[in-house]
């Protein structure tokens, strides 16, 4: 399906408060956790723990070469070698998690639904939580994510209940790793192309499948120079939007080298109280079946939309 542009001004002004629930007003002025100039893999590790934490958004598309085990660390992959079946995450179910923390307030926003890696398209329901807004309850909001946009459906005053709201992510601060309450789990996944400086903490247990921890920092511009195609263009506007060009991370690989859990730490440093911002993203049931349509022109509200 052909996508068709629309102005998103409106639009983007109207989520932006979104993620950070009226804290995030300029992101001009983000900054993330601090790194070195310098690719580093600590001892820990070695340097597979820096590759291992690298490989992880291509495992994930499946355009990784080596076996499944080769982005583990400790071994040694075969750049001939097609990734196996088990390599190839292609889909999965994705839970999300989006917590700001400023003058002494926490807000958590929660989503969930399903991700195609292959095509770069979700379709998650995010839950605002009571009083966000300063409303008791809020209707969840449906968001469709594709390359360079997000739609949004029940996000904005005035917004008739049948219509969506398109953004486009290349046009925001952020590149959309905050704004939509959700980040992009491709884009949480490229942001590891980036990383810089990586720690391997060892096994530990998620959810019944042993992992591989990794903790370290990653360059968000490296990160958008190393990305796919479908992801390059919200990253680098994420590059030029924060004030520091690293963000610090724990990343969780299972034994085919495919990410399970991601966590990124976003801090904000606006006029008024400093804001941090804690995004998860859980990934299972890999091979879950995935359909997203976008929706047609015709159902995209481009009117004006007013502030909740």
């Amino acid at each position: 399906m052909v996508v068709r542009q629309h102005s998103s001004k409106g639009g983007a002004r109207a989520v932006c408060a979104l993620a950070v629930v009226g804290l995030m007003a300029a992101t001009a002025g983000c900054s993330a956790g601090g790194g070195g100039d310098r690719a580093v893999a600590d001892e820990r590790g070695g340097t597979d723990s820096l590759d291992a934490v690298r490989r992880a958004a291509s495992v994930l598309a499946g355009t990784v070469s080596g076996t499944g085990t080769a982005a583990v660390a400790g071994t040694t992959p075969d750049p001939g070698t097609a990734p196996d079946s088990g390599t190839v995450a292609g889909t999965a179910e994705v839970r999300t998690s989006m917590e700001t923390a400023a003058g002494g307030t926490r807000v958590t926003i929660r989503g969930r639904g399903t991700y195609d890696f292959r095509t770069r398209t979700g379709r998650l329901t995010v839950v605002l939580p009571k009083d966000a807004a300063g409303e008791d309850e809020h209707r969840p909001i449906t968001e469709l994510l594709a390359p360079g946009a997000l739609y949004m459906m029940n996000r904005g005053a005035g917004v008739p209940a049948d219509k969506w709201v398109r953004v486009d992510t290349t046009t925001l601060e952020d590149g959309n790793l905050v704004t939509g309450g959700v980040t992009d789990p491709m884009a949480a996944a490229e942001l590891l192309r980036g990383a810089r400086q990586v720690t391997y903490m060892g096994v530990t247990d998620l959810a019944g499948v042993a992992v591989r921890h990794y903790r370290g920092t990653a360059d968000i511009g490296l990160a958008a120079r190393e990305a796919a195609p479908g992801s390059r263009g919200a990253l680098a506007a994420a590059a030029k939007g924060f004030s520091r060009d690293t963000v610090s991370f724990d990343a969780y690989l299972d034994e085919q080298g495919r990410l399970r859990k991601v966590r990124h730490r976003f801090g904000f440093a606006n006029e008024g109280p400093a804001a941090e911002v804690v995004s998860t993203t859980l990934l299972f049931g890999f091979g879950v079946p995935v359909s997203v349509r976008l929706p047609d022109g015709r159902d995209i509200y481009t009117g004006q939309i007013r502030q909740r």
